[in-house]
């Protein structure tokens, strides 16, 4: 590679890793997204599962309720998956002062953070994710989209040491009357 094919490829790759969207950039955005409001009683959500080569390797219907106690809440989803797995996730979820959310799970890692402005919210985690006879943990960049009060779409990046290996689209409906998965 000659050297102006290689100053062009590193100047692509800086600008590709400066154009990263902020949540800031939602700010004046609506309808609001209020975590406590959507996610208070019955939701069903329905998504796929893209592989890095954007290939669609699964499809599911998730059940979640979720309950709060002052700013302190639990999502309880179940999820069914196509190929007949079922697959329960427990979220144990925390909003601070300052409107910052807490959170965690038993097969989140650590613990996941995360903050709303105008109609997005942006959450951060580590997954611990099995395939076939092992686990990875991969870092999740979750991002979600109220539609109007009672939609909104969810579009989460997984990434292994900074390389993309899934991505997750899913649709979420708490329109009555709710429709379950089952």
């Amino acid at each position: 590679m000659n050297l102006f094919q290689s100053a062009t490829v590193c100047a692509a790759a800086l600008a590709l890793t400066g154009c990263s969207t902020s949540i800031d950039e939602y700010q004046n955005t609506s309808p609001k997204f209020d975590l406590k409001q959507y996610f208070s009683g019955d939701v069903t959500a329905w998504g796929i599962v893209q592989d890095y080569s954007q290939k669609t390797v699964r499809r599911f219907c998730v059940d979640i309720v979720g309950t709060w106690q002052g700013d302190t809440g639990q999502l309880h989803e179940t999820f069914y998956y196509a190929d007949g797995e079922t697959q329960i996730r427990v979220w144990q979820l925390s909003i601070q002062q300052d409107g910052s959310v807490t959170g965690s799970a038993g097969d989140v890692i650590g613990q996941a953070s995360g903050s709303a402005s105008g109609m997005s919210f942006n959450w951060h985690y580590t997954l611990r994710v099995p395939i076939d006879d092992s686990e990875y943990d991969l870092k999740v960049d979750d991002w979600m989209f109220m539609m109007d009060d009672n939609r909104m779409m969810n579009r989460s990046y997984m990434s292994k040491l900074g390389i993309g290996v899934a991505e997750i689209s899913i649709f979420f409906d708490k329109t009555p009357p709710i429709r379950k998965c089952q």
